[in-house]
């Protein structure tokens, strides 16, 4: 599972084109996808230190 995307790649794409003009290279995603892991997993950690089984918004600041 950690090699799975974890974002839309056609909605980065986009995202990338219509606010930069840019092209998006196709070694991009498996980076933002390890960076959105990262985040996840540290938000994971907050919720636990808190007591929850539920990660939150607050958990990722």
């Amino acid at each position: 599972m950690a090699e799975e995307a974890l974002v839309v790649v056609s909605k980065l794409k986009a995202y990338v084109k219509s606010s930069g003009g840019m092209n998006t290279s196709g070694n991009v995603t498996p980076k933002i996808s390890a960076i959105v892991r990262s985040l996840i997993d540290r938000a994971i950690e907050n919720a636990k230190a808190d007591g929850r089984k539920t990660i939150m918004d607050r958990d990722f600041e």
